[in-house]
C-alpha cells in the first residue's frame, strides 16, 4: 500500500498519521481532507510525505485505502457526491454508520471495512477491531499495535458500545483524587498518587495469562480493603446498571 486518504482530521484521524509516522521505516503517503484544517496543516508541517488536499474529492483521488472518520451526524455532507472507484478500499470509522447505509451514500461497489481505532495507536499499542477482515486494512493496524478481526457487524457494535466506557473510567479516578482532596489531601499529591496506583493496574493487564476476574481475586486479601469496596460500591445493582447503559447504548449503534 502506497497511499492513505484521511477524510475528517481529527484525534483518531491524527492519532493514525502519527502511529504511521512514529514508528521508523517506510510508511504510504498520507493525504488529509481540509476538514480539521488546523490539525490537518499541523500534520503536514510535521511529517515528510503528509499533505493536505483540497477537497475531499483529491483525497480519493491520490489514495488506494481511504479512511472515513467524520462525525456520523456529518457523513451525508462530507461525502456526498465523491467519486470513487469500486477497487478502492473504504474504511469505516464512524460508530453507528453501518456498512448498508454508508454504502447507500457513497453508491459504488468498493470494500467497506468498519474498524474502532483509538487514540493509543498512536505509539502503536492500542488492538484495533475490524469487521469483516480484509488483508490490507487488518495490516494496516496490525503495525499500529495489533488488529482483532470480526465476522459480523452485530459483534462489532458489541466492541463498539465498549469503548463507550473510556472517559467514564477517567471520571472515576476523577472523582477518587476530589474524595481525597475532600479530605485535606493537596490536590497534586492526590492526582500524582491516583494516576501512579492505575498505572501500575494498568501494567498488570499486559499479563494475559491471568482472565480479568483472577486479577481481581489476585489484588484482593479476603475481608481486606479492596474487597470491601468492590463488594460495597460495585454491588449488583452498580453492576446492573452498568449492564443496562451498554444495552442502551447497543442498540442504539444497530
Amino acid at each position: 500500500m502506497q497511499s492513505i486518504g484521511i477524510i475528517g482530521v481529527g484525534e483518531i484521524g491524527r492519532a493514525i498519521v502519527e502511529g504511521l509516522r512514529n514508528g521508523g521505516g517506510a510508511s504510504p503517503d498520507v493525504f488529509l481532507s481540509p476538514r480539521g484544517a488546523r490539525t490537518a496543516a499541523e500534520l503536514s508541517e510535521r511529517f515528510e510525505g503528509v499533505h493536505v488536499c483540497a477537497d475531499n474529492q483529491e483525497v480519493v483521488d491520490r489514495s488506494e485505502v481511504v479512511i472515513i472518520a467524520v462525525r456520523r451526524q456529518d457523513h451525508h455532507e462530507a461525502l456526498a457526491g465523491l467519486k470513487m472507484d469500486d477497487d478502492m478500499t473504504v474504511v469505516n470509522l464512524m460508530a453507528g454508520i453501518a456498512t448498508d447505509d454508508l454504502r447507500r451514500t457513497l453508491a459504488n461497489g468498493a470494500p467497506i471495512v468498519r474498524a474502532i481505532p483509538l487514540p493509543a495507536v498512536r505509539e502503536r499499542r492500542s488492538v484495533t477491531v475490524t469487521c469483516p477482515s480484509h488483508p490490507v486494512v487488518d495490516s494496516l493496524f496490525e503495525q499500529l499495535g495489533g488488529v482483532l478481526p470480526v465476522a459480523d457487524e452485530g459483534a462489532f457494535n458489541v466492541f463498539s458500545a465498549l469503548t463507550g466506557t473510556l472517559t467514564a473510567h477517567y471520571a472515576y479516578l476523577a472523582t477518587l483524587t476530589s474524595w481525597a482532596t475532600g479530605h485535606g489531601i493537596a490536590p497534586d499529591a492526590a492526582d500524582r498518587y491516583v494516576r501512579g496506583l492505575f498505572q501500575n493496574v494498568g501494567r498488570s493487564l499486559s499479563d494475559e495469562t491471568r482472565p480479568l476476574y483472577q486479577l481481581a481475586a489476585d489484588h484482593e486479601t479476603p475481608k481486606g480493603n479492596n474487597e470491601r469496596i468492590r463488594t460495597t460500591w460495585f454491588d449488583p445493582a452498580n453492576t446492573a446498571a452498568l449492564k443496562k447503559a451498554l444495552d442502551g447504548l447497543l442498540v442504539d449503534l444497530q
